[in-house]
């Protein structure tokens, strides 16, 4: 079964979890190692073989036009992070409007000739009290799907419980390829990546998509660039739990990458989803 891979394209010093240290109007004083990070990624995908789906932050892509172009020249799906990072949980209806067209307009500006079908919220703020009014401004840019809902309800900021675990349809004109989970007695485990493939063993999310692909559902994976380099600065004046988060087995990312692109078979998200 083809399941769906995708990047979300930030540096290391983006992360929500970082916010309380890393002000965003401090990032253009951090060290830029998106680059380098992503040509280790973009390496592992070539050699399995396998095109992946770029949410591309437009605050990154000003700083580094020539790779996203690259990417789309190499026959990656471009899609849309935002602009600035913005949890829609933390912003009105206009500044998300606004953080759209900049957003686009910074990918335009890199060169990419297809304009992105795919949004992610960062930190998968499309829940209930966000999504009645985001869904409609995606609608207006023309984005033909979204990629933010966790259909989980014990996360503290993200999670729709009740949402469907399939890719289906979230509005008429709209596709949503909810982050996947396997329901075991009721009970949801969230094993699409990120932290989740860092956190927990390789044998935990190798065992959910198996399970998964079996019952005829393609997953959805996600990870950072970040999260395959462990050289990256450490953020100093984080709890315990900010740096088991960022930091908790970082080094062993690439290599259970490497695993899961021999045991299970990816491309974009727009080709999973027929579009």
């Amino acid at each position: 079964m083809q399941n769906a891979i995708s990047i979300d394209l930030e540096d290391w010093f983006c992360v929500h979890n970082l916010s309380g240290a890393i002000r965003r109007e401090d990032w253009s004083g951090c060290e830029l190692r998106v680059r380098e990070s992503t040509r280790r990624l973009v390496a592992l995908l070539d050699k399995h073989n396998t095109k992946a789906t770029f949410f591309v932050l437009g605050w990154i892509a000003e700083r580094v036009p020539e790779m996203v172009k690259q990417l789309e020249e190499r026959g990656h799906e471009i899609a849309l992070h935002g602009y600035n990072h913005l949890l829609l949980t933390k912003i009105s209806p206009e500044e998300f409007d606004e953080d759209i067209a900049r957003g686009l307009e910074a990918i335009r500006q890199c060169g990419v000739k297809t304009r992105p079908l795919g949004f992610r919220a960062p930190s998968f703020t499309m829940v209930r009290t966000t999504k009645d009014w985001a869904l409609p401004i995606l609608e207006k840019y023309g984005f033909q799907y979204d990629s933010s809902v966790f259909p989980i309800g014990f996360h503290p900021d993200y999670g729709i419980v009740e949402a469907p675990l399939s890719p289906y349809k979230i509005t008429p004109r709209l596709h949503e390829f909810p982050m996947s989970c396997l329901e075991v007695f009721g009970k949801r485990f969230p094993f699409s990546g990120g932290g989740y493939f860092r956190l927990f063993p390789y044998a935990y999310t190798k065992y959910c998509m198996q399970k998964v692909n079996a019952l005829g559902r393609p997953a959805v994976f996600f990870l950072h660039p970040w999260e395959l380099d462990p050289e990256q600065p450490r953020v100093k004046n984080l709890s315990f739990s900010q740096r088991f988060r960022h930091y908790r087995n970082i080094d062993q990312t690439e290599n259970r990458l490497k695993k899961l692109l021999t045991d299970f078979k990816f491309t974009t998200i727009r080709e999973v989803l027929g579009l």
